[in-house]
């Protein structure tokens, strides 16, 4: 059977604006920001996923890529026969590399052109793609609003292995969204459309286009907000986490809070205010055996992820000091109806994903609550 042909672009830092709390990895002073916090690239243990889930199906896949940090370092690493497009890379890589490392695969003519990173990458991607070439993207980015993304690394790898196995699957049009960061900085987000390109048509691996929650009734949110605070207990840090629903509890409580980040109160006073995830490890890590804890977060509209998108200031080290039974979810029935009441969580740890799986209780209103399941 012929070989299927791959090819592979990685966008080196992406993500790592997630955990450092800068919504996004955008800019060279971001990215220094980024490091300065302790910030680690994280975006080749996602790929490497891919890389291995495909490992006994290498004699099958015709894998291209590009040399050095975006692409060809990893995959030798891992002993992957490849074929190197030669192109100039540097260690800090920029829009400019993505678009040109499309421009050289596309002449391989590839049956499919993979790529990892958040939404900035895939806009790079659609600005030099052919409209034959499809795609679909690794999820390694902090905001990914755009519908070009598997839910999660080992999401593409089926699907890639689908492909291999010759099983029929169709294309399908998926928007490519981005967000003016420095809007989302000061808690403004404006997505914007950019264009559309064809991916696999897999439903169950690939994510939706975020979605807003401008049809929420308010009403709603505010009793789900009124029950939260009701059944608070003392001498407990709450970690709140992002979004409008979490932001309707902070905004009850009159307290500072960051839409898109992660605040952190104690006896309804707020002690760490856009908290990045090195902060917040270490503080909780210094408090614990002094005082409970709790986190508060809310669904990612028209996706379902609880964590992995946008919060990843919540990482797999601090939910595990915390206790996954300390987590406590909140969303209305309208925003979990649209996404079937299924929940999913691409932390970046397999193993703390599947712990986190199974059905969990989501509160939906004053008085009501309903059990979702949440997928790894």
């Amino acid at each position: 059977m012929k070989a299927l042909k791959l090819g592979l672009i990685i966008n080196p830092i992406a993500g790592i604006g997630g955990p450092t709390g800068l919504k996004g990895s955008d800019g060279v002073e971001t990215v220094g920001e980024a490091f300065s916090r302790g910030g680690i690239k994280r975006i080749y243990e996602r790929v490497e996923i891919v890389l291995s889930a495909l490992g006994s199906f290498s004699d099958k896949i015709e894998l291209h890529t590009i040399p050095g940090p975006m692409g060809a370092e990893l995959c030798e690493k891992l002993g992957w026969i490849i074929q190197v497009h030669e192109m100039a890379v540097p260690m800090e890589t920029t829009s400019s590399h993505t678009r040109e490392a499309v421009r050289l695969l596309q002449d391989a003519n590839l049956d499919l052109l993979i790529f990892a990173g958040g939404d900035g990458t895939a806009r790079d991607v659609l600005e030099d793609l052919k409209e034959s070439q499809s795609i679909l993207g690794i999820p390694g980015g902090v905001k990914m609003h755009s519908g070009v993304f598997a839910n999660n690394p080992m999401g593409a790898a089926k699907i890639i292995i689908r492909m291999i196995k010759g099983e029929l699957l169709n294309l399908m049009k998926a928007e490519v969204r981005d967000i003016d960061e420095d809007a989302f900085r000061l808690g403004i987000v404006r997505s914007q459309y950019f264009g559309e390109c064809w991916v696999p048509e897999e439903v169950q691996h690939i994510q939706a286009v975020k979605s807003g929650s401008a049809n929420v009734d308010e009403v709603i949110i505010e009793d789900i907000a009124a029950a939260v605070i009701e059944d608070m207990i003392s001498d407990c840090y709450y970690l709140i986490g992002s979004g409008s629903t979490c932001a309707a509890v902070m905004n009850q409580l009159e307290i500072e809070n960051t839409l898109l980040g992660v605040d952190v109160i104690f006896n309804n006073q707020s002690v760490l205010v856009d908290a990045h995830e090195k902060q917040l490890f270490e503080f909780c890590s210094a408090q614990l055996g002094k005082a409970k804890f709790k986190i508060l977060i809310t669904v990612i509209g028209g996706q379902g992820h609880i964590f992995g998108r946008g919060n990843q200031q919540l990482s797999p080290r601090l939910l595990r000091i915390i206790g996954l039974e300390n987590i406590d979810i909140i969303a209305s029935e309208e925003k979990l109806g649209a996404i079937h009441n299924r929940l999913l969580v691409d932390t970046g740890d397999k193993y703390l994903d599947e712990s986190l799986a199974g059905y969990r209780r989501v509160r939906t209103g004053f008085d009501s609550s309903v059990l979702c399941k949440v997928v790894s």
